[in-house]
């Protein structure tokens, strides 16, 4: 029997690790500026610490003669030791160091003086990586630096492969120059500005240090935003979003709290109406000011799409790329706080300032009315707020419920009836037949709103009261007693049912208390969308996958069909239907129900209008004869 045991170290190959950070791990080419005004930004908050009158700046240089980009700062700077063990590790950076990553590593300790100047809360570095992310644009990298009370500067030289040349030079100014040897494909970080400057706006915006690009006077970075002081005026805060987001706020939700996780920035709703509401919802996020990303996404409610905004959120941690945040428990715990401070603002708003609130209900109405379905806490908000368009104007739903007692001669079961009516094209027609009544009719005409009156009621039957929703239409119960006033509602004959087949409506006749109105039609909104799904289906145009899915949509709904009322206490439907369906009156009567079905806005298939002009010349022939 075999038995042998060796131990050997981990093998790695350098040049691979540092294609694979460019392809890999990060998605941006001008990811080593950022790297390095972070590595620059580390150094000079360590040397704050140690030195309460020293401020620090950052500067970078382009030489496009040389082909380099140079990153100089005035921090704490690096002994001889510091930078063979921080600089020539992968994997292991000061900055991790400093905040605990090493604890328990001989090998890995802070200087003295360190130790006790700081606990690294104030830095942004962490992994020991960012340094070696310049060889996504470097073939060579040379870092010069020098440690305040060192005799003598280092230089750290490396290109992609293994070894590293580390030698003692002269150097009078203290802290940290790392100059990239570009390679040819990435000469124009040496020799245009523009990319770099928009790497700097775009990662470093916010840093409290001042950056300067190619020996310009003044800083490439804003550093104060009116978001971030310690005591904001709401008015300066807007002024700063519209512009470093090139739109104007209708709202604008400052945040400052510590717990139960530490939140700092500002928030506001765009006036760009956001399609969707599922988890859409996007904000910039800094750590220590240092951007991370300006989509983070998953941190805003899935109901708030219409929110952007910068946010500090010193407790998450970023991901290796530094390019989004991890999931983790203080990232939960944020996204917790963060919808808690929203509702509260809102319900604030709502209450305090209801034009404003009202403003942008309707400026992103389908947004919070699509995320209440599924948002008890959104849906108690604009139970109170959300107005539907009635019979009697504008309402809430609690103005509508309140309107919507039932009425005791015809219903018994119920404490509310709510009528409903989803058909634009019905909604005058409705109007006039509520005119009269008590109770409104609500026109649920934009999208989620017939889901969203459920919604309500539901959260009204869950609470021990009995509501009924009904649509306004003849087949709804009491609909015809209650508000047409009308009696004895049956289906017509199945002779004269068949009679009028070709208008695809369900035939009902009645006695109406107006003996002057023959005919009344009434729309079923789902009657055009079906009959086109099933065009569509027969002329095998749908891809069997959303097929199935409008038949798990539509199911039960197979049999919507408009709806005529024929009144029978008007004489000429009362003699029409004592005879039978081949005469010139029966003719006359088909004729009343296709204006009347035209005339409420159905769209009717050709084979309807043939039929007409058929029935027109058998009534000529009837009344004078054949030509």
């Amino acid at each position: 029997m075999i038995h042998w045991t060796k131990t050997i170290p981990f093998q790695v190959d350098i040049a691979g690790v540092i294609q694979i950070m460019g392809q890999s791990l990060y998605s941006r080419l001008d990811t080593p500026v950022r790297e390095l005004i972070q590595n620059a930004h580390d150094g000079i908050q360590r040397r704050r610490q140690s030195d309460l009158s020293y401020s620090g700046r950052i500067e970078i240089q382009q030489d496009a003669e040389h082909r380099t980009l140079t990153v100089t700062d005035d921090g704490i700077g690096l002994t001889a030791d510091e930078a063979e063990r921080f600089l020539s590790t992968l994997g292991v950076g000061i900055t991790g160091m400093l905040k605990g990553r090493f604890a328990g590593r001989a090998d890995i300790e802070p200087t003295n003086a360190e130790s006790a100047t700081g606990d690294g809360s104030q830095l942004i570095g962490q992994f020991g990586i960012g340094l070696f992310s310049s060889f996504m644009l470097a073939e060579r990298l040379v870092v010069e630096t020098r440690k305040a009370n060192a005799s003598e500067g280092v230089r750290w030289e490396a290109g992609p492969a293994t070894q590293i040349e580390l030698s003692g030079i002269e150097r009078e100014d203290i802290g940290t120059t790392v100059i990239l040897h570009l390679k040819p494909e990435f000469a124009f970080f040496a020799n245009q500005v523009e990319p770099l400057e928009q790497a700097v706006k775009e990662f470093a915006d916010f840093v409290p240090i001042p950056i300067f690009v190619n020996g310009q006077a003044a800083r490439s970075n804003v550093i104060n935003v009116a978001w971030f002081d310690p005591t904001p005026d709401d008015e300066a805060i807007e002024l700063a979003l519209e512009e470093y987001f090139a739109e104007t706020p209708l709202d604008v939700i400052p945040l400052r709290v510590s717990q139960p996780a530490a939140i700092q920035g500002a928030l506001y709703v765009t006036p760009r109406r956001t399609p969707g509401f599922s988890g859409d919802a996007t904000v910039a996020v800094t750590l220590r000011r240092m951007v991370i990303s300006r989509h983070i996404q998953g941190l805003l409610p899935e109901w708030a799409g219409f929110l952007r905004g910068v946010l500090e959120l010193p407790g998450c941690s970023p991901t290796a790329s530094r390019e989004d945040l991890v999931r983790d428990a203080q990232f939960d715990k944020v996204k917790q706080s963060l919808e808690q401070l929203l509702f509260e603002h809102f319900e604030r708003l709502a209450e305090r300032n209801s034009a404003k609130w009202q403003s942008i209900i309707n400026w992103h109405r389908y947004t919070l009315a699509g995320a209440a379905l599924s948002q008890p806490r959104l849906r108690q908000l604009l139970a109170k707020s959300y107005r539907f368009g009635t019979s009697l104007g504008p309402l809430t739903f609690e103005g509508i419920f309140a309107k919507s007692d039932a009425d005791p001669l015809f219903d018994t079961e119920a404490d509310q009836v709510l009528w409903y009516n989803p058909d634009r094209r019905q909604e005058r027609w409705m109007n006039s037949l509520f005119a009269n009544y008590s109770a409104p009719c609500v026109h649920t005409l934009l999208s989620f709103e017939e889901s969203l009156l459920a919604a309500f009621i539901a959260d009204h039957i869950t609470a021990g009261q009995e509501v009924d929703l009904r649509i306004a239409s003849p087949s709804a119960p009491h609909f015809a007693e209650c508000i047409l006033g009308i009696r004895d509602v049956e289906p017509a004959p199945a002779t004269w049912q068949e009679f009028f087949d070709e208008t695809e409506a369900k035939i009902f006749c009645a006695d109406f208390q107006d003996d002057r109105q023959p005919v009344m039609a009434f729309l079923n909104e789902r009657r055009a969308l079906l009959k086109t799904f099933d065009d569509l289906k027969k002329e095998g145009t749908i891809p069997p996958g959303f097929q199935r899915l409008i038949d798990a949509e539509l199911a039960g709904e197979l049999e919507a069909a408009n709806e005529v009322l024929l009144n029978r206490s008007h004489r000429l439907v009362s003699r029409a239907l004592e005879q039978s369906t081949g005469t010139p009156l029966a003719s006359v009567l088909r004729l009343l129900v296709i204006n009347a079905l035209t005339g409420a806005g159905a769209a009717l298939d050709r084979s309807v209008h043939r039929r007409q002009s058929d029935d027109l010349d058998w009534i000529a022939e009837a009344l004078w004869g054949k030509k």
